[in-house]
């Protein structure tokens, strides 16, 4: 990144079909995508300091590390608490790192990065985020590479915040077609087990938001013959915005953006596939950690349309 570049690092535009997207460099972000000039994510500007994990990659973890304490192999590890009111390490080591450009063309753009071995996750993995418009949307892939000499625990997905249309949050319409809900802590969001949804976590039918408050995980969905999963945002004008995922993203975390920060709070609904459950690094298996053998890779993609 030259030092004339914007804060968000170097900028990446693609467009196809009515859609535009922006990628920033550091964090290879989604900083903006709009359809025919209607944002469906929550933007923000190429020399801002990128507000939080707004369209932010995470790996080689999404959501939390509880105490940042994990153990893998057989070796147990430490990671930096990154939420420290919480006492977590959140959403893994790359939110804040400056991707290489591999490829840019009109309708796509390719980043990548290398998580270093280093205290915590002594693995090394490289991290390609490809990014394509077309008339079905902005398709996300993001694969991670093993290349050190042992095995590595795993797990990405991306933080948009969505935009159904007019107003904020509680003036928009969800459809979330899950049928369980990881419960967790008030105080923390430390994991607690997983339960059938309930009371203002079921959302498998379009369901106004309201004051309702989330920021929980779901998982169990229901899935086209394909395997794919779709949930859906929109405003009172029926227009809004969808995000689908395959069986890869067995996980999506959603919040409602609930903000010390007037400007932030509530402007946009947080929708996250994940390849994993929150705290897996210490879940394991069960709540879908991938495990990369030296050389192996992994794959998960994403896509998020106009409605």
């Amino acid at each position: 990144m030259s030092n004339d570049a914007p804060l968000s690092g170097s900028a990446l535009t693609i467009t196809a079909a009515g859609y535009t997207a922006e990628i920033a460099s550091v964090g290879a972000s989604l900083r903006t995508l709009r359809y025919e000039g209607r944002d469906l994510v929550v933007p923000f500007d190429a020399d801002d300091v990128r507000p939080a994990f707004r369209g932010a990659v995470l790996a080689p973890w999404p959501n939390r590390v509880v105490d940042g304490r994990y153990t893998f192999g057989g070796q147990e590890h430490e990671l930096a608490l990154t939420e420290p009111k919480r006492h977590h390490a959140l959403h893994g080591l790359v939110a804040w790192t400056d991707f290489r450009t591999v490829s840019h063309e009109p309708d796509r753009a390719v980043l990548a990065t290398t998580v270093a071995a280093q205290e915590g996750y002594p693995f090394r993995v490289e991290v390609l985020v490809a990014y394509h418009l077309d008339a079905d949307g902005l398709h996300t892939t993001i694969t991670g590479t093993n290349t050190g000499g042992a095995a590595a625990p795993w797990g990405t997905g991306p933080h948009p915040y969505l935009v159904g249309g007019a107003g904020r949050v509680d003036d928009w319409t969800l459809t979330l077609p899950a049928a369980r809900v990881l419960e967790v802590t008030e105080d923390r969001l430390a994991p607690t087990g997983l339960a059938d949804v309930h009371d203002a976590f079921d959302l498998r039918t379009p369901t106004p938001i309201g004051d309702r408050f989330i920021d929980h995980a779901f998982t169990d969905f229901d899935r086209d013959d394909a395997g794919t999963a779709t949930i859906v945002l929109t405003a009172a004008d029926g227009h809004g915005v969808r995000v689908a995922f395959g069986p890869e993203c067995p996980w999506v975390q959603v919040h409602t953006a609930d903000h010390v920060v007037p400007e932030y709070h509530r402007a946009g609904l947080a929708v996250e596939p994940m390849t994993c459950a929150p705290d897996a690094f210490n879940a394991g298996a069960d709540a879908g950690l991938v495990v990369l053998e030296p050389g192996a890779s992994h794959a998960a993609s994403w896509t998020i349309a106009a409605v």
